[in-house]
């Protein structure tokens, strides 16, 4: 009976390598981002001369949620991959991000909100650059989803903040 434990909580445990290729899924993903990146960017470059301001203001709104969705995407995959498969052995490595190891899931999950907060707000910013291409109902929703996204993100500090609180 032992021996049938230790198997099982072994197997438990090695079941965690099934998250990895996950993680290297969101590689792939950020590779996807960096092309969107470059099209827009490549866009943004040839039709500079055309371009009003607030087309080049959108443009660059674009460009910095990729941004901010590929350093999400980073954030995710170095403490997700850390917390949750195996340590990385990069502790002498001099372009080791110092947050690397020191992210846990709860830091993880504020900064999830955090940079979704941020991603609708961009978002919220480019339709408003743009108000006259949405309906009324259309720009509603945006904000109320983003008040949504901002209540939730204050609720989930307020939980990390009691919690810790309490240890």
């Amino acid at each position: 009976m032992k021996r049938m434990e230790k198997f099982l909580e072994e197997s438990l445990f090695g079941s965690r390598w099934l998250m990895a290729p996950i993680y290297f899924g969101l590689v792939v993903a950020m590779a996807l981002l960096l092309f969107k990146f470059g099209k827009e960017l490549f866009g943004m470059i040839a039709n500079i001369g055309s371009a009003s301001g607030g087309e080049l203001i959108v443009g660059v709104l674009t460009l910095v949620d990729v941004a901010l969705i590929m350093n999400l995407l980073i954030i995710i995959i170095f403490s997700g991959y850390e917390n949750f498969v195996s340590k990385m052995d990069l502790e002498d490595h001099e372009d080791r991000p110092d947050w690397m190891g020191h992210i846990g899931f709860s830091d993880l999950k504020i900064k999830v909100i955090a940079s979704i907060v941020a991603i609708s707000g961009i978002e919220l910013l480019k339709a408003f650059m743009h108000v006259d291409h949405y309906s009324d109902r259309h720009l509603a929703w945006m904000i109320g989803l983003h008040v949504t996204f901002v209540v939730s993100g204050l609720a989930y500090a307020l939980m990390d903040r009691l919690g810790s609180s309490n240890h």
